[in-house]
């Protein structure tokens, strides 16, 4: 891996189309969304990548100055994105990821921590994410940079 610094800034626009192409490289056999279509194929002519990465759009649009970035030497190498409730108090992590060269490397704890004191500037009282219960990553992560369990979530989906 290269030497150079790692450093965590402030989303900008043009980074848009590279967070949706790491979005749908990593979530892979953890989205939902890919689980969907699994089970009921593809609709709209839209496959599970293209309503993965429109995550992205969605939390650019909610929260733009919740979005990191974490990049060397220009290449972006994963992104975090907060979405705040305010009036609740409280931060949520929608969307995560690291590219596949720079996993293993704590660049994901980093991106959560990012996040964290983010959410604590903002005032924010709770912070939460979710897993899928086959992201054994997420599962082991969260609970590593203080998440603590607190309940667990069934989907279900039928065709119309």
């Amino acid at each position: 891996m290269n030497d150079a610094p790692l450093l965590i800034r402030a989303y900008r626009a043009s980074d848009l189309p590279e967070l949706r192409r790491i979005t749908v490289e990593s979530f892979g056999s953890v989205a939902l969304e890919q689980m969907l279509e699994h089970k009921f194929g593809v609709w709209n002519d839209r496959d599970w990548k293209a309503r993965k990465a429109d995550h992205i759009d969605d939390d650019v649009a909610a929260c733009a100055e919740g979005c990191f970035v974490a990049e060397r030497e220009g290449e972006l190498m994963g992104y975090v994105t907060i979405r705040l409730d305010r009036l609740n108090g409280k931060g949520r992590i929608p969307n995560l990821a690291v590219v596949e060269a720079a996993r293993g490397l704590g660049l994901g704890r980093r991106l959560i921590m990012h996040a964290v004191d983010f959410m604590r500037q903002q005032g924010m009282k709770i912070a939460h994410i979710e897993t899928m219960a086959s992201n054994a990553i997420g599962q082991h992560l969260y609970p590593s940079c203080g998440f603590e369990e607190v309940g667990r979530q069934v989907h279900y989906a039928m065709k119309l």
